[in-house]
């Protein structure tokens, strides 16, 4: 989870929502690891799951990821839930709860049906409040520069 928060930080650099993601092998090796890029990109897919997923898939020249971990800084939303199902990952470990579009319990709770074709183990909260306060203030950052720009237009 250390790594993923460090990925989180290079998309804060580049002005995106500061969630990272990593998976890795059973023995702890990095498959592909990813950061969010949706606004640069212009792409609402590029979420730090969906490119550390895609970035793994490559490597193994394969789409199934058997006998991995994801470990993301955020709950997943469920766009991801759904490449998390579909790519096969044996385990999901993320940090803060997403109380608007967490699709792990949160908000959601994609996994929970009894009726999909793969489980995933969850773990949950693990370093929530580190990546909750990593969001939080970015956010905070975020807001203010509005704030500032909102009142030099009121200025001019």
């Amino acid at each position: 989870m250390r790594h993923a928060l460090s990925l989180a930080d290079k998309a804060e650099a580049l002005g995106e929502i500061p969630v990272g993601a990593v998976l890795v092998d059973s023995e702890g090796n990095i498959l592909g690891e990813g950061w969010n890029l949706s606004i640069i990109e212009n792409d609402p897919t590029a979420h730090a799951e969906i490119v550390a997923l895609r970035h793994a898939a490559k490597k193994i020249k394969n789409y199934r990821l058997l006998n991995t971990t994801l470990y993301v800084t955020l709950e997943p939303c469920t766009m991801c839930a759904g490449a998390i199902l579909h790519s096969r990952i044996q385990r999901l470990v993320f940090g803060a709860l997403d109380y608007k579009t967490g699709a792990v319990g949160s908000r959601f709770h994609f996994f929970d049906d009894y009726q999909m074709n793969h489980s995933v183990e969850i773990t949950s909260g693990v370093l929530a409040q580190e990546c909750g306060e990593k969001l939080s203030a970015f956010f905070r950052k975020r807001r203010a520069e509005k704030k500032a720009e909102k009142f030099e237009k009121q200025e001019i």
